[in-house]
């Protein structure tokens, strides 16, 4: 470029002035239309771009913005863990993906409307929109890394910016906007489409096929279980089930469509059973490892799932255990470390009871054995996650774990309980024991063969069915008070 960047002058899309709404559905139409606007301009310049022509402007485009201002102290139903806020003042939210987001939108800002009596204001926020973020939005685009193109990306389009793209609303370390106003959401828009890309990335399926209830695995055998689950609702329409995603946005509508196996699978595959208004269940198999965990509900978080799962293997701490019982984690003992910045290892993850409730009664229905019966193959107590594959070769985690009472040892859950609380997500943790190392019985080829064939069904179909249990609960009894703090965002 001849012109000096410094100098170019500014473009951007004729946008409408702040409008105001009392009705949510109408709220989020605008903001559709806003976002739509914003992508579409960028897009343009940036495809003229690609096609040569020099760039005679800086262009940018902002992110919707929705805001809330209330002037008195709020008397709202204290029973309530969402869905106001808790004190006057001026509040907003930079928003993305509104096509995305619309049943979440329409009712978070019912709510607020309802609860406040008070009408929401939709219109440009002073956040500018990564080309990025935009071009994966709108099309199949790829944007250049820097230097392919014969003119510097940062000079002519916005990218992604740190600091607006971190999670210190959820860690409760975020000041007011510059503006003065307090946060409605737990994440800005930057920082939703930053996962959004990497959901794609890590699961190879699209942000639009998650479902509401998320369990995670760490086996391959669960995904063919759920794939046979899949294929057997979709042949009767009355369970409500309408389609099946798996990896390279391949969709199912019927039990005997085949899918076709990825040349390369994605480090966390995804699987989605489909159900209206994103009420069905999706499985990630997200490996071995705190850090992957971690990395997937990082990213899922912000699509705001009603709950999350872990229902993998684990090793058995006591010796009256049995290969093939189940472990309910009461308690989690973090020796995982990936989560220690942003969560302090002696903050207590609560017991969330419906959760709790749900498993064990889903647990019951699927064996067929109640009360005390039910504890010949059912453990409740404290799980613990490592961060080392190999702490039976060490003597200082075996005593740390009989000094916890643990009952059951693996690479994930507690990750997952963990980040569930610090993003607000429902968690809860059923495991299957697969070894004993403790007490002789090592994991080594051959010896789980059997043990994996009948243990995989009924544990991923209690899983299953402790998501549907959750499904039936009305959401202000999913949302526990317990998960939110006392200065709290009013979206969920």
């Amino acid at each position: 470029m001849d012109t000096d960047p410094r100098y170019l002058p500014v473009e951007s899309p004729d946008t409408p002035g702040r409008q105001q709404f009392t009705d949510a559905a109408a709220a989020v139409a605008h903001l559709q239309a806003l976002y739509t606007q914003a992508t579409g301009f960028l897009l343009d310049r940036f495809t003229k771009a690609l096609e040569g022509d020099r760039p005679v402007a800086r262009y940018r485009a902002y992110y919707p913005e929705l805001r809330l201002t209330v002037t008195t102290h709020p008397a709202v139903d204290s029973r309530l863990s969402f869905g106001h806020v808790v004190a006057p003042g001026s509040y907003s939210a930079t928003v993305t993906r509104p096509d995305l987001f619309a049943n979440y939108l329409r009712e978070q800002i019912g709510l607020l409307i309802r609860n406040h009596r008070v009408p929401v204001t939709v219109g440009v926020s002073d956040t500018p929109m990564p080309v990025h973020f935009a071009v994966a939005a709108q099309s199949d685009l790829a944007v250049p890394q820097e230097g392919v193109l014969d003119f510097s990306l940062r000079d002519v389009f916005d990218v992604p910016d740190l600091n607006t793209m971190n999670d210190d609303i959820v860690n409760g370390v975020a000041g007011p906007m510059p503006d003065g106003s307090l946060h409605l959401a737990a994440f800005t828009a930057q920082r939703i489409d930053y996962s959004l890309a990497r959901l794609q990335h890590y699961t190879a399926t699209a942000a639009e096929h998650f479902q509401n209830f998320v369990l995670f695995t760490n086996y391959q055998f669960y995904v063919d279980e759920f794939e046979a689950f899949a294929r057997r609702v979709l042949g009767n329409p009355d369970l409500g089930y309408d389609s099946f995603v798996a990896p390279g946005n391949q969709v199912i509508t019927d039990a005997d469509t085949p899918l076709a196996t990825l040349a390369k699978l994605p480090q966390m595959p995804a699987y989605h059973l489909k159900r209206a208004n994103g009420q069905g269940i999706t499985l990630v198999n997200i490996g071995v490892g705190p850090s992957n965990a971690k990395t997937a509900t990082d990213h899922i978080a912000v699509l705001r799932p009603h709950a999350w799962l872990m229902v993998g293997h684990c090793a058995g701490l006591r010796n009256s255990q049995r290969l093939g019982d189940f472990v309910l984690a009461h308690a989690y003992l973090r020796e995982d470390h990936v989560l220690d910045a942003d969560l302090p290892v002696w903050i207590p993850l609560p017991t969330l009871s419906e959760v709790q409730v749900a498993l064990q009664e889903a647990v019951a229905e699927v064996t067929r054995l109640e009360g005390y019966e039910l504890k010949r193959i059912m453990r409740t107590g404290t799980v613990a996650t490592i961060d080392n594959r190999n702490w039976e070769l060490r003597d200082t985690p075996i005593h740390r774990l009989s000094l916890a009472r643990a009952v059951a040892l693996d690479m994930e859950s507690a990750t997952i309980a963990a980040n569930g609380f610090r993003f607000r997500v429902p968690y809860g943790t059923l495991l299957c024991v697969s070894d004993k190392p403790l007490h002789g019985e090592l994991k080594l080829p051959g010896m789980a063969t059997d043990f994996y064939r009948t243990q995989v069904a009924s544990h991923l179909l209690i899983g299953i069915r402790a998501m549907e249990k959750l499904r039936e609960m009305p959401l202000e009894r999913i949302h526990s008070r317990k998960l939110r703090s006392f200065n709290e965002t009013a979206f969920l």
